[in-house]
């Protein structure tokens, strides 16, 4: 049976429920589920220096390679970790900061499980210049935002343009201790906050974790929870995911509602009868198909499922189905009779737009899931960067000996 769009009155309680949803604790626990000190003993200081030999600029995780002359003469490569690629670039890092032959000290955390890796806090150059680990090198929001023109030459309100989420950064420059926070508000606290509501992140130095020596990430598998509550076929999906390893995990897409917001620059193109949705994250792209009445009868599922959309006044409402069964976000699945709508509305004072949306499943979900994410202008052009997880293996937790 095909879908067709929903009335006045669906649409009405559907916005309603979204009235529940706070986008400021939805963006932060987002960024703190992919933040995290994996397997760097961050109670420790080492200071590192060598020649730089290469650099590994993708997502999730760069990596700067160098070569360091151990004391007995020998030579051996050493790398340490710094923030994503997409990351580094909307911050003003570049690939060209690192060319090889240079001279460079890292004062950061050693890794547990390999000897010569780290996790870089602060960067000191050979001219004697340093750079932290959050440090900010070109303004956060283009200058041209300001003077955005507002509608296109049809009416439409413009969407048109690279969009991305507002930066996050730890509250600790050298990325140590604390927790994050938006980049526009970093100065309100002093380095290794966390503000009211908030904790330090597990693992950060002082917290629990680091002083125990623990990982609170070892195994690298994580716990299976819904984001919505599951019908027992729901529930069994869930149990018979196959997460495959964090490698796996790291480099693959999610859904249309996952992958829109949190580190990615995304941009919007406004054609003629469409309207274009390409994903910063490993370059996802979506067509909505602005005339159609409904969705075909039959319909090839794929992971980025149909969309048609229309205006409401200066919203974009954007409905979808015929998805390949999948992961929504998280662990939490879904199968082939999902149905998201999404709302896009630009703000023209700010330059937020926003979406909110909805999913519903009648298969596996109990409930209608629904989130709202808020995108800012971009402070660099759209650029899906490659994605390469070359973290260490983390090592299992020990077992705990028989009493």
């Amino acid at each position: 049976m095909p879908y067709t769009l929903l009335n006045g009155a669906q649409r009405g309680n559907m916005i309603r429920r979204l009235a529940i949803v706070v986008a400021g604790l939805v963006a932060m626990s987002a960024a703190h589920a992919h933040h995290g000190f994996g397997n760097f003993a961050m109670n420790e200081d080492i200071e590192i220096t060598g020649v730089i030999t290469k650099l590994a600029f993708v997502n999730p995780h760069s990596w700067l390679y160098f070569n360091v002359t151990e004391p007995d003469g020998n030579v051996a490569e050493h790398r340490c970790e710094m923030r994503s690629a997409t990351t580094l670039r909307r911050s003003g890092w570049t690939p060209e900061m690192f060319p090889a032959g240079t001279k460079i000290t890292i004062q950061g955390s050693p890794d547990r499980a390999e000897p010569r890796a780290c996790y870089v806090s602060t960067l000191v150059f050979e001219d004697g210049s340093s750079l932290d680990r959050y440090g900010q090198r070109i303004p956060a929001a283009p200058a041209e935002a300001t003077t955005r023109v507002a509608r296109l030459a049809s009416g439409e309100p413009n969407i048109f343009g690279d969009w991305a989420q507002e930066q996050v950064v730890m509250t600790d420059p050298r990325g140590q201790r604390g927790t994050l926070v938006p980049l526009s508000r970093v100065g309100e606290f002093a380095p290794g906050d966390a503000p009211e509501g908030q904790r330090q992140i597990p693992g950060a130095r002082g917290t629990e974790e680091a002083v125990a020596g623990r990982n609170p990430f070892a195994g690298g598998q994580r716990p299976r929870v819904a984001a919505v509550t599951l019908t027992p076929a729901g529930e069994a999906a869930m149990a018979a995911l196959d997460l495959g390893s964090r490698v796996a995990r790291s480099c693959q897409n999610t859904s249309i509602l996952a992958d829109w917001a949190g580190e990615p620059v995304n941009r919007i193109a406004q054609e003629k009868g469409a309207i274009m949705l390409r994903y910063g994250r490993l370059g996802l792209e979506r067509t909505i198909e602005m005339n159609a009445s409904g969705h075909p009868a039959a319909l090839e599922p794929s992971r980025v499922g149909h969309s048609i959309g229309h205006w409401e006044g200066d919203v974009l409402v954007v409905d979808t189905v015929g998805f390949a069964p999948g992961v929504l976000v998280g662990t939490t699945p879904h199968s082939g009779e999902l149905h998201v709508v999404e709302r896009f509305e630009l703000n023209a004072e700010t330059q937020r737009l926003t979406r909110n949306y909805t999913a519903e499943d009648p298969l596996y979900y109990a409930a209608t899931h629904s989130g709202t994410d808020t995108l800012i202008p971009s402070n660099v052009p759209y650029n899906p960067e490659p994605c390469e997880d070359l973290t260490p293996a983390v090592p299992a937790p020990a077992a705990t000996p028989a009493q």
